[in-house]
């Protein structure tokens, strides 16, 4: 039998295997699940989708879920009565009826979009009936379907409530393991990255997704910033603005590197409008403020603040 000094340097040498310089080490993306409906965020988590197959050989998954069933039970508890059976019974085969067509028009709409670019057999159209979170699910759930998810910040219900985000995006945000892909209003191809680094182990992996997928942003602009709270030594900030900045150097891109201080939300905002960067790439937990992220504060400010993608690791 092994001795523990010999199993702890089997351990040892794994963890060397699965990290670079520290960092985590990511796989390439093979397969996208993009969350489509009839938005015009819609649109854009299927434009999103196309230029990330076209940068990175990966394939699509296009799912679009019908909430059909919301519809059904409430008019079965408020006018079943006044209505009768017959006409409900109507009513919901009409509904399910256009639903179909809804359906087959984003399919549409999605396929004419990879033919055109030339990408026709890397996509796959899924309709499901249901709750979104609990449809994501079973694509998570296999490793050979879905690595990254895109999703649109608001959808239909919240289209043009420019100043809230979508119910379904924190959902999902919340409940998903995968790396999750916020899609802005209009597509822009990104040519200038900004990476929010507060040391967690989520934030490095946003790096770490970054190098593994290098080819997509060959020639993009590499900004990383952090902020400085007041309890943190200022020794202690640059060390971890120096470490997230030579990580990505590592990769092959040269890096801006920005100390900022004061509320961490608007200050990565503000800085991401002064420099004009349009991805912005962030853990979704951290042992800073930053950790707020979607569950607190700090998340809901920057999505709601930063009228560009933004790419959230857990």
């Amino acid at each position: 039998m092994d001795s523990i000094g010999s199993w702890w340097q089997k351990l040892s040498a794994l963890a060397r295997i699965l990290t670079h310089n520290g960092f985590p080490i990511h796989s390439p993306m093979k397969k996208l699940l993009a969350c489509i409906d009839g938005s015009i965020y819609g649109q854009t988590c299927c434009q999103y989708a196309l230029w990330l197959a076209e940068k990175t050989g990966a394939s699509a998954n296009m799912l679009y879920v019908s909430e059909i069933w919301q519809y059904e039970a409430p008019l079965v508890a408020d006018f079943g009565g006044s209505l009768g059976a017959q006409p409900y019974l109507g009513l919901t085969a009409q509904l399910r009826q256009v639903e179909a067509k809804k359906a087959g028009l984003i399919e549409g709409y999605v396929r004419s979009v990879f033919e055109k670019a030339g990408l026709g057999e890397r996509v796959a159209f899924h309709s499901r009936t249901g709750v979104l979170v609990d449809s994501i699910v079973e694509f998570e759930t296999s490793p050979a379907l879905a690595d990254l998810l895109i999703i649109g910040k608001r959808g239909e219900a919240a289209n043009m409530a420019k100043a809230h985000l979508g119910s379904n995006m924190e959902r999902v945000v919340r409940a998903s393991h995968l790396p999750c892909f916020v899609a802005n209003r209009e597509f822009t191809e990104p040519r200038k990255l900004l990476f929010a680094c507060d040391g967690s182990a989520s934030a490095d992996k946003a790096i770490a997704w970054y190098g593994a997928n290098r080819n997509a942003f060959a020639d993009a602009e590499v900004h990383v910033v952090t902020v400085a709270a007041k309890q943190d030594g200022v020794g202690e900030v640059e060390a971890r603005l120096n470490q997230a900045a030579q990580a990505l150097e590592a990769h092959g891109c040269k890096v801006v590197r920005a100390l900022l201080s004061g509320i961490p939300a608007e200050a990565i905002a503000a800085y991401q409008q002064e420099q004009g960067a349009n991805l912005l790439l962030m853990g979704a937990y951290g042992h800073s403020r930053i950790r707020r992220l979607l569950i607190g504060s700090t998340t809901v400010e920057l999505l709601q603040r930063c009228r560009v993608p933004v790419v959230l690791f857990r």
